[in-house]
Order: structure tokens, then C-alpha cells, then sequence
């Protein structure tokens, strides 16, 4: 008995199938045909640009000077224990005493007692405390410490600033 059971659920199934697959055979092909257009392809609109000038930078940037090669490119960086980067700072290095106004090429370094505020035509970044400037021969140091760690950078004029 569990024979014919087994054999009428097979041929129920079977059935079920087919009329399934025979129903959705349109959706299986893919009919690919031709189109009418109306008018003939062009370019797109231009996208009109702003005439207005990009807006400036502002912000606390201890990094600042690493970020404008047209007036200042670094050289060496050491960061770490101060004690550990006061060794990197070179023995001829002359403290700059604040207040002071530094000019690389189009940039403007103003040195105050213990940050800097550099200026690049509508671009305003800031040096937090503590900043130091030196003097390394025809380079500029800049040492930074912030609680027990310390950030040497030492820069040399772009050539583009000669």
C-alpha cells in the first residue's frame, strides 16, 4: 500500500512540475528588440561651474607647515619622549624669540610666545601650544610638546620661495 502512495505522490509532483514550467516559459526567454528614437544623440548640458572662489582652510594644524611644499618641505621628524627628541634637535639650532613674523614664498609664519598662526592668501592655520621655532642654518626647527611627548620638524625653503 505504502507502494502506491510513494508512486501516486512521484506522479502528483511530476505533474505539478510541468504545468509550472509550461506556464512560465515566457518569463525564461529573453526577447530582444528593436527600438525607434526619436532624435538623435548629443552631448549633455554642461554643468555650469561656480564662479565663486573655493573657500579657505581654517583650523588648529600642528602639521601646518608639513602641508604647503610651495613654501616649506620636511626634511626629518622625530617623535617621541622629549628627552629623546631634544637628542635629534641640531646643536647650532637658535631659538626664534616670540614676537617674530617669518615670510617663506607666499606663506607668513607669525611667532608668538608659545604658538604660531601661519597665513597662505585666504588660508589661516593655527600652531597650537607649545610650539618652538629655531634656526638651523638656512632651515627652520619646529619643536612641539604636548604633556610627555614631543614632535621635532625640521624644514628647508622650497625652491620655489627662491
Amino acid at each position: 500500500m505504502i507502494r502506491y502512495f510513494v508512486a501516486a505522490t512521484v506522479l502528483v509532483v511530476a505533474i505539478a512540475v510541468a504545468v509550472t514550467a509550461y506556464s512560465a516559459r515566457d518569463l525564461i526567454r529573453i526577447r530582444i528588440g528593436s527600438v525607434n528614437v526619436a532624435m538623435s544623440p548629443k552631448a549633455g548640458e554642461p554643468i555650469p561651474t561656480s564662479s565663486a572662489p573655493p573657500p579657505p582652510f581654517v583650523g588648529d594644524a600642528p602639521w601646518a607647515l608639513s602641508a604647503l611644499p610651495e613654501c616649506l618641505i620636511q626634511e626629518e621628524r622625530s617623535h617621541g619622549a622629549i628627552a629623546y627628541v631634544l637628542e635629534h634637535l641640531p646643536s647650532d639650532a637658535r631659538r626664534i624669540e616670540a614676537p617674530a613674523e617669518l615670510r617663506y614664498g607666499n606663506c607668513t609664519i607669525s611667532v608668538t610666545d608659545d604658538e604660531a598662526y601661519v597665513r597662505r592668501g585666504r588660508d589661516r592655520f593655527h600652531i597650537p601650544p607649545d610650539a618652538r621655532f629655531y634656526r638651523v642654518g638656512d632651515r627652520l626647527a619646529l619643536l612641539r610638546v604636548e604633556g610627555a611627548s614631543a614632535d621635532l620638524r625640521i624644514y628647508r625653503r622650497s625652491k620655489l620661495t627662491k
